[in-house]
Formats: structure tokens, sequence, C-alpha cells
């Protein structure tokens, strides 16, 4: 199988509420220029895939009350969290970037992990893709989660390391667990040699994929 037909680049959850504006900069303790950066990031490694043929899927987050769950309901009670990227408002939609032609779109509704979304994996899995190389927001919350049960389903994992940010955890404390506990990948936009190849050799794999290489 070719790299281009066992890769497929997963921008998750680049969307306004979460990147740009009041609600993005009140929910960010870091910088809000760090969330640009990653937005500027994607743009670019979304082009690359493109211009590699290889597939980009969009996963993207609704969290209007009616689409959550007691457990979800409760929480937001408690912390006084307001719900964010509600379907069809400006938040929800995708910042500088947006699906081209034939792309696909999934929705998680009110939940963390983009398998979660209806028929993610099966388009994955129909498609003949092995290797997800992960973008977007963020890295310790929707990012981990997918990689997490990425890995547990038997695919592999890249992370573009500035293609992402973290929410509360260091970012490079997140990426090396990523590293040592799902054997993932992690390079960065412009290495377009090591992210848009599929998995090749283990013992290459393995190499690039260790904690000491983080």
């Amino acid at each position: 199988m070719s790299a281009a037909s066992s890769t497929a680049l997963v921008v998750v959850d680049l969307q306004k509420d979460f990147c740009t504006g009041p609600v993005a900069a009140a929910r960010f303790p870091g910088d809000p220029a760090r969330l640009e950066r990653v937005a500027a990031g994607t743009e670019r490694a979304v082009a690359a895939a493109r211009a590699h043929g290889i597939e980009v899927v969009f996963v993207r987050f609704l969290g209007d009350v009616r689409l959550q769950r007691a457990s979800w309901r409760h929480r937001d009670a408690v912390q006084g969290k307001r719900p964010k990227c509600l379907d069809g408002s400006r938040g929800a939609e995708f910042h500088r970037v947006e699906p081209a032609p034939g792309e696909a779109v999934f929705t998680k509704h009110a939940c963390f992990d983009a398998f979660l979304a209806d028929g993610f994996e099966q388009h994955l899995v129909g498609g003949g893709v092995g290797h997800l190389v992960l973008t977007g927001l963020f890295t310790d919350v929707c990012v981990d989660s997918t990689a997490r049960t990425a890995f547990q389903k038997g695919f592999h994992v890249t992370v573009l390391r500035d293609c992402t940010a973290a929410l509360l955890l260091p970012d490079e404390s997140v990426l090396r667990f990523m590293s040592r506990f799902y054997g993932a990948r992690v390079t960065t936009h412009d290495r377009t040699g090591e992210w848009t190849r599929g998995p090749g050799e283990e013992d290459e794999w393995a190499r690039e994929s260790s904690p000491a290489s983080v």
C-alpha cells in the first residue's frame, strides 16, 4: 500500500471558539498568539498534504446542551462552564482552514475523541488508512483522546508538534507521553518527508518514535 493511500492528515477542532476571539482567549491560559501559530502551521500542513496526495480529514466539535450527556452537563454546571461551538454559530466554524470539495468532515457531539464521531473509523478503514497524522486542538484533550484510541485500534500515529497546543498540561510532557505509550512519531509540519509516508520498516519507525527523540 502506498504512503498516499495509507496516511491521512486529521485536523481536530480547529474552530473559532478554540482559536480566536474572546471565547478562546478566556479559555486558553497561555499566549493567544500561540493558537494563531498552531492554526497557521495546520494551514500549511493541510496544503502540504494536498500537494502530496495525502487525504485530509476534518473533525469538528459541537457543544450544544442538547447534545451533551448527563456527565458533561453536570461537569459544566459544577464548574460554571458555558457551551462552546454551538451548532450554526460563528464559533463552530473552522479557523484558517476549510474542507476542500470531497474532503470528509466528521462531527463530535460534546465529546473529545474523534472515534466517537459517527462514521469516522469506518471512513478510515474503508479507505485503507493505517496512519493518522494529527493536528489541531488541544494536545492534552481531543488530540490525545483521538491518538489513544487510534493506537489501541491499530493505527500508527504521528503528531505535528507545531500544529497543536496543550490546554492545561506542559506540551512537551504530553508529547513525550504520547510517544512512549502510543509509539507516536512527533515531528513538525515542514518535515514532510517524515509524516507524508506511511509506516515503513519497523526499526526505523521505532527509532523515530523513541521518547529520546521528543
